[in-house]
């Protein structure tokens, strides 16, 4: 079996150097850049599993380089950062940022961090190749395509992620809490309002597409799909 293969972006040597280590250690081979131009052309070769990546970064911060990569390419991202601002943390995965660790950091805690990541890309790898269907809903989570009876409804990385959550068990009520830590991760802090503000922006996308029925709250239990019949 391979070893996961890790790109580093990251502007401090000794930040580096303690990855390096502990990726090293903990069975991983990793590849490093201390800027975002750099790391942009590395991340785009497709050879790695996933990036660790700095926010703040010279010439391209970790966000634009994200926003950047996510045109063309779906390998895990783990953000990086020095700063605990909430509103960098929803851009981020709004951007489609996998989780995120704040300096200073453990690097075990950061190495098992990217396991979780890998597992979960693996099994989303695993499952990419069914088509999810419900009523007139469609969606091929492997090309990040959805449509509503045929027409082409676009979503964002997290979206797709919420909706796909759902779909895989459309006759199940989904607790909030279980959502938030399949979409985010068990590890990411997330309020409610950010998982407001996604599951609204997604019901608002179905429903323009003719598919207002798609998602539906069970008030105190949790989230499931509705039964996407269309008007």
């Amino acid at each position: 079996m391979t070893a996961p293969h890790i790109l580093i972006v990251d502007d401090d040597p000794q930040i580096r150097t303690v990855l390096r280590m502990a990726l090293t250690k903990a069975g991983m081979t990793s590849d490093e850049a201390g800027d975002g131009a750099e790391g942009l052309t590395k991340a785009q070769s497709g050879r790695f599993d996933l990036v660790v990546l700095d926010i703040g970064l010279p010439q391209m911060d970790g966000l634009a380089l994200c926003r950047a990569l996510r045109r063309t390419d779906r390998t895990p991202v783990l953000f990086l950062t020095a700063r605990d601002d909430e509103i960098d943390r929803v851009l981020g995965f709004e951007l489609g940022g996998d989780d995120y660790v704040n300096k200073p950091f453990s690097p075990r805690e950061l190495t098992a961090r990217i396991g979780a990541i890998l597992r979960r890309s693996a099994g989303a790898r695993e499952e990419s190749n069914h088509r999810l269907t419900r009523g007139i809903l469609a969606l091929d989570v492997g090309r990040h395509g959805c449509t509503v009876n045929e027409q082409v409804v676009t979503l964002t990385a997290r979206e797709m992620k919420i909706l796909a959550q759902l779909m895989a068990r459309p006759d199940q009520v989904m607790p909030r809490r279980a959502l938030t830590d399949a979409v985010y991760g068990a590890h990411v802090h997330v309020s409610d309002r950010t998982v407001d503000s996604h599951l609204r922006n997604l019901r608002a996308k179905l429903a323009e597409a003719a598919c207002p029925d798609a998602i539906e709250t069970v008030h105190g239990v949790g989230i499931r799909m509705g039964p996407c019949r269309g008007t």
